[in-house]
């Protein structure tokens, strides 16, 4: 059992928003191609109402800034490609100024974007109170990827640029960009931190800082909204509305998935809901904080016939868990089973990080666990897709690797393996069984320990670098509400999209690292992309990546210390 890291947005409440835009932007016709020079976009900073109400909980007092600003793009997109050679180099944005089939490029300033989640210290916000007294000051960073809504009636119908600004701590390339005749909420949501106001009448003025007026050329105009926060509380509230009601009320912040900014839904199901625990964590129903996997069959069993291995189907996920052979199904599509010469995937792992200490949590009481989060992900340039072929009555399906040409035409397939029904509370979809594997190495990278998690239902939670070769910017199945199947089903599609990774979080015991046992000193944990080298791949040669990481304490307290990696500090 794990949990899976989903891809971060931000939530907008767009269709109001964008149609106040529409008249307030007054934003020209979409200029026609010519054969010019391509020229940057012009950009503003518009406010869709004069006045915003704001809403503040007494049991969760404070308010968030969701003022209704946004920068538009007028005449042509922003765009902006933000890249790392490696985790040793400094993170570069350029911008790429298009105007129909033209286009030039330019380097922003060095040290200006640190990361990819956005571009910091963007916008600034100010609040006064009626007598004018300065009583907030806030700056925010700005996400460009939340297309909002179209403030011209000629822009394209969608956005082309992706979601949502990627947070996984070892991305290493993004596109961001407002797409022409688009606005983009300036708000940072989760980034930002409520202020304490009081209920209350006040005045924001919101407005680019200079440093971004000076790159960009948008002009010195301020815009000024009135604000009126209003106290609530659930209890008094009839009938008490939901944490996804509050937020959307009073905070527009992160959801599961990477699903479309409201009023612009994806052409997929929503993400599954968000339940708690009676202690108060929140998960995403489909992966949460449950029972561990069952233990795992021998291998030694499974030898001895499928019938066993077949029978069981309970989600066998340790080390110990390795496929079975192929053998002929009725259910196996006809055709060539060769591996034809065409484009394929590259799975390629990142470091693990989020690494952390646990002590029992569901596991044998005094046991110790090092908890960490891993991806792996398809650098392309062609999709990863498994097909999962079942034998009716049968507990495993038959895995079967897809491969495609140029033009998308399905040209052959091969067998990759298995996958199997995890009946679990939070999973009960289907497993490939061949994906990945974690392992704890010793400071000789000899293998000591191994994850319980082998098993995994793919999806496209993370844009880890989408300035890769055919890179797709809005991948459909980014979460687990998409195609793992039910239990009778009699197939199943797993995809991971050129571009996209899939995180898992190993924090139960039994896919958690068992350390009890070993003594303090330096160790590696391993992601490992492809563990047997069944699935198909341009490069078979990246698909580990190490994590030093360095255990002390002493039993039932232990302690890890997670050493940068490269220039990347994210213990």
């Amino acid at each position: 059992m794990s949990t899976r890291t989903p891809r971060n947005r931000l939530w907008r409440p767009a269709v109001a928003a964008a149609a106040a835009i529409a008249v307030t932007a007054g934003v020209a016709a979409a200029t026609p191609d010519t054969k010019k020079a391509a020229v940057p976009p012009r950009l503003g900073l518009v406010a869709a109402s004069d006045s915003v109400t704001l809403d503040s909980w007494k049991e969760e007092p404070g308010v968030y800034l969701d003022l209704g600003t946004y920068l538009t793009a007028s005449g042509a997109p922003l765009e902006l490609r933000v890249t790392r050679r490696s985790y040793k180099d400094p993170v570069v944005a350029t911008q790429v100024i298009r105007q129909g089939t033209r286009t030039r490029t330019r380097t922003l300033p060095e040290g200006l974007v640190k990361d990819f989640s956005g571009l910091p210290g963007f916008i600034e916000v100010t609040v006064r109170d009626t007598a004018g007294r300065t009583v907030a000051v806030r700056t925010e960073s700005f996400c460009p990827n939340n297309a909002s809504g179209r403030v011209d009636p000629g822009a394209p119908a969608t956005s082309k640029y992706p979601e949502s600004c990627p947070v996984n701590p070892f991305t290493l390339g993004s596109v961001w960009g407002v797409e022409k005749g688009w606005a983009s909420n300036t708000y940072a949501g989760y980034y930002s931190a409520p202020v304490a106001l009081p209920a209350g009448k006040y005045t924001a003025e919101v407005s680019v800082s200079k440093r971004y007026r000076d790159i960009f050329g948008i002009s010195d105009a301020p815009k000024t909204v009135k604000v009126t926060v209003r106290e609530r509380s659930w209890e008094e509230e009839s009938p008490a509305p939901s944490p996804a009601a509050r937020s959307a009320s009073g905070h527009a912040g992160h959801g599961a998935g990477h699903s479309a900014h409201a009023g612009h839904p994806a052409a997929r199901p929503p993400a599954p809901v968000s339940a708690t625990t009676g202690a108060g964590t929140s998960y995403n129903v489909g992966h949460g904080p449950y029972a561990p996997a069952p233990a795992a069959l021998p291998w030694a069993a499974a030898r001895q016939g499928l019938r066993a291995a077949e029978g069981d189907g309970r989600g066998r996920t340790d080390g110990s868990r390795q496929a079975p052979a192929v053998r002929p199904n009725a259910q196996r599509p006809t055709g060539r089973a060769a591996v034809p010469d065409v484009p394929k995937p590259d799975l390629r792992s990142l470091p693990a990080y989020g690494i952390t200490i646990g002590a029992g949590d569901g596991g044998a009481p005094g046991r110790d666990y090092l908890a960490f989060s891993a991806n792996v992900w398809n650098a392309g340039p062609a999709q990863l897709v498994v097909d999962g072929f079942r034998k009716p009555g049968n507990a495993l399906m038959d895995a079967y690797q897809y491969f495609y040409d140029a033009s998308g035409k399905q040209v052959g397939y091969t067998p990759t393996g298995t996958m199997e029904w995890d009946p679990r509370p939070g999973h009960e979809h289907w497993h490939f069984t061949d994906f990945a594997s974690y392992r704890l190495l010793k400071a000789d990278k000899k293998e000591t320990v191994r994850s319980g998690k082998e098993a995994f239902c793919l999806a496209n939670t993370d844009a880890v670098d989408y300035t890769v070769k055919n890179a797709n910017w809005h991948p459909d199945n980014t979460d687990l509400s998409t195609a793992c199947g039910q239990e009778n089903s009699i197939s199943v599609r797993e995809v991971l999209d050129v571009g996209s990774g899939d995180t898992y979080t190993q924090d139960l015991p039994g896919q958690s690292f068992d350390i009890t046992g070993l003594p303090n000193g330096t160790y590696f944990i391993q992601v490992l992309a492809n563990p047997e080298n069944r699935l198909k791949e341009t490069d078979l040669g990246n698909n580990s990546a190490l994590r030093k990481v360095v255990l002390g304490g002493k039993p039932g307290a232990r302690t890890v210390t997670v050493p940068r990696h490269d220039l990347v500090d994210a213990p």
